[in-house]
């Protein structure tokens, strides 16, 4: 089966590949005006070009670019009474109607014949004349001539492939167009899907020539012309076969891929060959050339997603978006960092070695020196010897009090404030002693240096004046 295929490409530029391989086009669709690589093309996004599509997720709708013999719209060989079938077709078509007539197809009579005139731009007969090709846009998804009107996209679904031993039976629809209207379908390559846990997930992969060739599918095309259009729409189909055992992995079907500018790919173009024949048939067969099959983006799977990393293998280094790669870059740089590091070094050392003896001096000397700077004390020479004064003042009162068996408390804190006053160039005042209460024979609390010693309010006599409870003061006022 063939569902989706690569073809991102001008016809200019598929014209030179072809010839490259040996199959000229003197007919080829113009290019798009706007430089773009992607024109509308059927199933895109509006624009008048209507000439082949270039996307790298070709899907069914499309208009795709077909190589054929330049022959008439009836196909190849004489054009029969029952529109453009031979008598032996007839049976094959199943009884379908004509198709309609225009004015371009003319039937040629027997005296053209004897002459030997055909149709401009055409040959279909063994001898004077070669051959001529062209590369045409078609709509993928073969629509029958007879058909009347455009059928839905359901019906063109089931038309984009033509199994192979379909052919090989007699009748069906296919009669007419195998023996009279053979193609070729040209591609960079094609999708097929893996299927995995019971076809809950399916892994979407790209096959191509290894050479990097054209990939030349054999296909049928038709030409039609609705009853309400004058408009004629030219379609194709893609033949399938079995899977060679490369593709065995993905899908048990194929695209018939004829090899080229071979032989085998001009006898199935050959108007002259115009009957179905076991020849034509054999060339229907497993591709046994050199393929290329990767896994690829997942977004191809939707139809109107379209990018060139659609056929990039997803391990590949130039696909952005595999993630390996960005912890892939992370690490050269890491390591080529560290290499330069490294090398750094090993230059150093070995400019040591050649003799530069000085060479770790001059580098210890090129930082920049720092000088501490002294900062002076805030203490003057005449407080420092005050201060000495006041301490050997302060060992005599402590010694001095020691022998009368006083605590120090008090007298260390007397020092201090002496001390202070000597600093600060004032006098201060001494507190009061104990027993000193200036006749009034109130003692003076202490206070410490070294704890928090509350104070506690003084108690009042009851019978002062103004005061009283609360309550006995409500009593009395009722």
């Amino acid at each position: 089966m063939c569902g989706r295929y690569a073809l991102a490409l001008r016809p200019s530029q598929i014209m030179r590949m072809l010839r490259d391989d040996n199959m000229p086009a003197y007919e080829v669709p113009d290019d798009p005006d706007n430089g773009s690589d992607e024109g509308d093309g059927g199933g895109g996004g509006g624009g008048s070009y209507d000439g082949p599509r270039q996307s790298y997720n070709f899907a069914p709708s499309y208009r795709g670019v077909v190589y054929r013999a330049d022959v008439p719209d009836w196909g190849a060989g004489p054009r029969s009474r029952h529109g453009g079938q031979t008598s032996k077709d007839d049976d094959d078509a199943g009884n379908a109607p004509p198709p309609p007539c225009s004015d371009t197809d003319t039937i040629p009579n027997e005296e053209e014949e004897e002459e030997g005139v055909d149709k401009p731009g055409a040959s279909t007969r063994s001898g004077d004349v070669d051959v001529h090709y062209k590369l045409q846009t078609m709509k993928w998804g073969l629509i029958p001539f007879w058909t009347k009107r455009n059928p839905g996209y359901g019906s063109v679904m089931k038309t984009i492939n033509c199994r192979d031993d379909s052919l090989a039976q007699s009748g069906g629809m296919w009669g007419s167009m195998k023996a009279r209207k053979r193609c070729v379908v040209l591609a960079q390559g094609f999708y097929e899907w893996l299927k995995k846990d019971g076809g809950r997930e399916k892994i979407p992969h790209y096959v191509r020539r290894k050479d990097g060739k054209l990939m030349c599918f054999a296909g049928l095309w038709d030409v039609v012309q609705y009853e309400s259009d004058n408009e004629k729409q030219y379609t194709y189909t893609i033949i399938t076969t079995d899977s060679n055992k490369q593709l065995n992995f993905l899908h048990d079907r194929m695209p018939v891929i004829l090899e080229n500018g071979s032989e085998q790919l001009r006898r199935w173009l050959d108007p002259k060959r115009h009957e179905w024949s076991k020849e034509l048939q054999s060339l229907l067969k497993p591709y046994d050339g050199e393929l290329e099959v990767y896994p690829v983006s997942k977004d191809v799977g939707k139809v109107g997603n379209n990018s060139p990393s659609f056929i990039i293998p997803v391990d590949s280094k130039e696909n952005k978006s595999n993630i390996a790669n960005f912890f892939t870059k992370s690490t050269a740089k890491k390591e080529s960092k560290k290499g330069e590091v490294d090398k750094g070094q090993g230059k150093e050392e070995g400019e040591v070695k050649d003799g530069d003896k000085n060479a770790h001096d001059r580098v210890k000397t090129e930082q920049p020196e720092i000088n501490v700077a002294e900062i002076e004390a805030f203490v003057t020479p005449d407080d420092a010897k005050e201060g000495s004064e006041a301490e050997a003042k302060l060992e005599q009162v402590v010694e001095g009090k020691r022998g009368q068996g006083k605590g120090l408390g008090g007298v260390k804190r007397e020092a201090d404030a002496e001390a202070d006053d000597r600093g600060q160039g004032r006098k201060r005042k001494k507190p009061p002693e104990e027993g000193n209460n200036n006749g009034k024979g109130v003692r003076r609390q202490k206070i410490s240096s070294t704890r928090n010693i509350p104070k506690s309010p003084a108690k009042t006599s009851k019978s002062a004046t103004g005061t009283q409870k609360i309550t006995k003061f409500f009593a009395n006022s009722a």
